[in-house]
């Protein structure tokens, strides 16, 4: 199946070219950064994770999102999701990858990363984290490709994968719930310590995972002859406009808690974030942004009449995942660090060389996507006439 990723328009090839390029100057950054250390970023001793985990953070959430298509086509049999669902496990494939690029990035020695195979932990989160990612990477190429294999000579998926499709529902939540556990273990940062983080990531998740593949469907539609189905597309509006709903209300919940009870480790934090801290504010106007877009999203997700238009439609996801993306992809970790136990407010703002390098693991992803869709495209393309999804 794979040659069909080796053969497309000047257009196509001309996208692989530049992701090439991006991941190139990327890759040429990190070089650099092997060399000289994490001392080229803009970490420091008091914001020791910036963007490269705060990407891997907000990934593992896309990933994580796949479940939404997975659990009512399998387990349900809703037969709407039949076209997308395999747009849906290719994603958290993707996605996966960027998130074990992102760890190996931030790590001064990657090379270190063998630790936790050579000397395992099973009291350490991280532990937990590196079995449940790979697995779930596992889960999904073997499901994608299993199903797409017999999809392409026309044939209903063996009995065999049945049970790995089951065990991805459960894995999905997984990877995502010991990600926030990461965050919410360490008691010495106030801006983490929330029982409700795993559930907030939970439903950010089910907001920017299937935004994303709400705009890669209206691009597919675009593109190629491929159409995931207006339904389908509706079907995940909807799953997106209750996660976006269910997100909101999280995040109200933690503000409430927080200035109700002004407790000050806790208040020093958001305080930063609405107004800035010790005449610091270098989170202020992108905490707005969230707020506003998260808000706009919301409203234009709930009316039915803007949430069933093909032109605003795309807008609402677009800005939902935004909001999600900076909120989870930034701020959510660094600004657990700022300020420090100490009351000491050390801004962070990722480097040139940072950027390049999370360009270029995003260029990576972006990259393994188009080839799994160029795949899973021509498949669908030369399906038998008549086969039901």
């Amino acid at each position: 199946m794979f040659e069909n990723a080796l053969r497309g328009s000047k257009g196509y090839w001309a996208w692989i070219i530049l992701l090439l390029l991006v991941l190139g100057a990327g890759f040429a950054n990190y070089l650099r950064q092997w060399v000289f250390g994490l001392g080229i970023t803009g970490m420091s001793r008091d914001v020791s994770w910036g963007l490269y985990i705060g990407q891997f953070t907000f990934l593992v959430g896309v990933a994580a999102s796949a479940v939404m298509l997975v659990l009512p086509y399998y387990l349900h049999d809703y037969k709407v999701f039949g076209k997308i669902t395999i747009l849906g496990e290719f994603v958290a494939i993707a996605a996966v990858t960027m998130c074990l690029s992102f760890i190996i990035v931030d790590l001064g020695r990657p090379d270190r990363a063998f630790n936790v195979l050579l000397y395992p932990s099973p009291n350490s989160v991280l532990f937990w984290d590196m079995i449940v990612l790979n697995g779930y990477l596992f889960l999904n190429l073997l499901v994608g490709w299993t199903v797409l294999g017999c999809e392409q000579r026309g044939a209903p998926p063996p009995k065999w994968i049945k049970p790995f499709i089951y065990l991805s529902i459960p894995w999905a939540i997984s990877i995502h719930t010991v990600t926030a556990f990461l965050y919410a273990g360490l008691p010495g940062r106030g801006f983490w310590l929330t029982a409700i983080m795993a559930p907030r990531f939970l439903g950010s998740a089910f907001a920017s995972g299937p935004s994303l593949l709400i705009l890669l469907s209206f691009l597919l539609r675009r593109t190629t002859t491929f159409d995931p189905g207006r339904e389908a597309i509706q079907a995940l509006a909807k799953i997106v406009t209750y996660a976006m709903v269910v997100s909101c209300f999280f995040v109200a919940c933690e503000l409430f808690t927080v200035y109700y009870s002004q407790v000050p480790e806790h208040v020093s934090h958001f305080t930063y974030l609405f107004s800035g801290l010790h005449g610091k504010s270098g989170m202020v106007p992108l905490w707005w942004g969230v707020i506003i877009m998260g808000l706009l999203a919301t409203i234009l997700l709930i009316i039915p009449q803007t949430r069933n238009s093909d032109t605003i439609l795309p807008i609402a996801c677009a800005l939902a995942f935004a909001s999600l993306w900076i909120e989870k992809g930034i701020q959510l970790v660094v600004v657990g660090f700022i300020p420090n136990p100490m009351e000491t407010v050390t801004q962070y703002a990722p480097t040139l060389p940072e950027m390049s390098i999370t360009l270029g693991v995003w260029a990576l992803g972006a990259l393994i996507l188009t080839l799994l869709y160029k795949v899973a495209v021509a498949v669908r393309e030369q399906e038998p006439a008549g086969m039901s999804h």
